[in-house]
């Protein structure tokens, strides 16, 4: 196995990330039932997503936080998320960037699960 050298490891990962969220009963639901994501417009910006964390390109702009707000999403489900990304990423590659691309979604997860939950606080 060798590690994530480009953007079209990216692609691979992402695609095959959301092909086990597409699979899984929890996040399928959100993705899929709720969101009703279009996958055309969505795994692109995925894409430039992951390739702006991980090679410092310029090519997400927005503000990903903002898209999860209404969500219906509770810890389990960023627990099932970021199993599945480390199962993926395990699957896929290995060293030092798998490794820290692993990190940062950890980070992400728990900011996200923070402030939704602070938010959630405040409007009870």
């Amino acid at each position: 196995m060798r590690d994530i050298e480009s953007k079209q490891d990216i692609q691979i990962m992402v695609d095959s990330f959301y092909d086990k969220v597409n699979k899984n009963e929890l996040l399928s639901y959100v993705f899929n039932d709720f969101s009703k994501v279009d996958w055309d417009v969505h795994l692109p910006k995925m894409y430039n997503f992951w390739n702006t964390l991980i090679f410092g390109k310029p090519d997400y702009k927005g503000n990903p936080f903002a898209s999860h707000v209404d969500l219906p999403i509770k810890e389990e489900h960023f627990q099932n998320w970021l199993a599945l990304f480390t199962e993926n990423m395990d699957e896929l590659f290995e060293g030092e960037i798998a490794e820290a691309t692993k990190q940062r979604a950890k980070s992400i997860a728990g900011i996200f699960q923070s402030k939704l939950a602070f938010m959630n606080n405040q409007n009870r």
